[in-house]
């Protein structure tokens, strides 16, 4: 068996199934620590109410995304070996701070926010929620270091004896111009998958009349944070296109499906290509729109993939240099594409906020709930474009991904277990989704007055539970 794709196909299985809960809980980890200062300033009700709606949802997502993050970090050393002895210096770092300030923020905060409703002070229990949701986003933050670092290998010195990167400057890895702007492209994704979350939960239970004050308000604050999200998306995306075509000029081609190096390209709308002759069939394009994308300029030059392939040869030896370009072609659309129309959507429902007719536009309402898995698609097919596009790179220009595999790890073991985690992976789908669904259909609990005070009838402090 072909120990390297099937090593490809479970590491890639694995990285989107894990990503699917990521940006929810980024994003949401900020709503909820809103939600709950809107409650210790306003001293509102609903703002409790929907604290603890949109924490439980919050929380079911965050343990998940945990669980299925903790097997990613094993297959380095299980079928990647060759790459993590090649990496392991540069990610040593970040990944070490992710793990001893992030995760310790987020994962100790957390504890204390759920156990803590009524032991701490409102003010402790607000902080605490706040940090968790720090260490949420921390955690993100140092993990693209590392990944835009393979993307934009800097701030090393290659030991070409014992075939390895060497830490020289941290701060240059940290600091990588792939770093700045993958990370808010990431973070403001997470925002916007979020924001519908909150418009599609909410939107199905003001179909059904259920608690409108609480809902019509989450759907508010969805479509204000998912509409901002989605337009600075789509302006950081606009940097990071530029930045691609610097450093990765093969990804930004693909994508585009530009074969000649062309001054004023065009930007591809819908094309069929033949990809053995290096040309496309059929191109519905914008008039020099790929050369503002890529350079800022309406008659940039962008390079092709003929001649990118061709320098790369020239630089890096024999071999075809070219990722899957109907898969990078197609994929950068979608992601752009399902960008684009969920901006419209919470477009479309902030307008009918101002007429004040968003709950009773139950056209709208229905279009809402199936619009809850575009971002979550949004994601994970943007997450692949990155990933495959550099191929057949692992690490851009220095490891290729044929030389990063296990040496000594079997084909019959990597199958074995692709199999096994695709039957976890499947089981915990089930739950997820379960659980997202039993408790996001009941509802926001009531409140008592030991809620509201955070203390029971005799003064003492409650025991609270997971569920509060």
């Amino acid at each position: 068996m072909n120990e390297l794709l099937l090593a490809r196909w479970q590491f890639g299985a694995t990285t989107v199934y894990h990503f699917i809960f990521v940006p929810l809980t980024i994003g949401l980890s900020i709503l909820v620590a809103i939600m709950q200062t809107a409650w210790h300033v306003k001293k509102d009700p609903v703002y409790l109410r929907m604290t603890k709606f949109w924490g439980k949802l919050f929380l079911i997502n965050f343990a998940i995304g945990v669980a299925t993050g903790l097997v990613q970090e094993f297959q380095f050393g299980m079928n990647w070996s060759t790459y993590s002895r090649f990496v392991g210096d540069v990610f040593g770092a970040p990944l070490a701070m992710e793990g001893l300030v992030a995760f310790f923020l987020e994962s100790t905060f957390l504890g204390l926010w759920i156990f803590g409703w009524e032991r701490l002070s409102p003010r402790l229990h607000l902080a605490s929620i706040w940090l968790a949701a720090i260490g949420t986003n921390l955690s993100a933050f140092f993990i693209l270091i590392a990944n835009s670092w393979m993307q934009h290998p800097v701030g090393i010195r290659y030991d070409a004896a014992r075939h390895r990167a060497e830490l020289h400057d941290i701060w240059a890895v940290i600091t990588n111009k792939v770093a700045l702007v993958t990370i808010p492209h990431t973070v403001f994704g997470a925002f916007l998958t979020a924001g519908l979350f909150l418009v599609g939960v909410s939107a199905w239970h003001l179909l059904r009349g259920n608690e409108t004050a609480v809902f019509a308000k989450s759907a508010r604050i969805g479509l204000v944070v998912g509409f901002t999200a989605a337009v600075a998306t789509a302006m950081v995306g606009h940097v990071q296109g530029e930045i691609m075509t610097e450093v990765q000029p093969m990804k930004m081609a693909a994508a585009e499906a530009l074969w000649n190096t062309t001054k004023g390209a065009d930007f591809s709308l819908f094309a069929v290509g033949d990809v053995s002759q290096g040309r496309n069939k059929v191109d519905l394009a914008i008039p020099d729109g790929l050369s503002v994308l890529a350079t800022n300029h309406i008659d940039g030059t962008v390079e092709g993939i003929t001649d990118v392939n061709r320098d790369e040869q020239a630089k890096f030896g024999p071999g075809d240099y070219k990722p899957i370009v109907p898969l990078a072609y197609w994929s950068f659309r979608l992601m752009v594409g399902l960008g684009f129309f969920l901006a419209g959507v919470c477009l479309l429902g902030l307008w009918l906020v101002r007429r004040g007719k968003l709950e009773t536009s139950r056209w709208f309402l229905r279009l809402c709930v199936p619009a809850i898995i575009l971002p979550f698609a949004a994601n994970s097919i943007g997450w692949i474009f990155t990933e495959t596009a550099r191929q057949p790179w692992v690490v851009y220009g220095l490891l290729r991904t044929r030389d990063a595999v296990s040496p000594n790890v079997g084909g019959g073991t990597v199958l074995m277990s692709l199999v096994g985690f695709t039957l976890l992976y499947g089981v915990l789908a089930v739950v997820e989704l379960r659980l997202l669904a039993r408790y996001a259909k009941a509802g926001p609990p009531e409140l008592t007055q030991e809620d509201l005070d955070g203390t029971a009838a005799d003064g003492a402090p409650r025991v609270p539970g997971l569920v509060y």
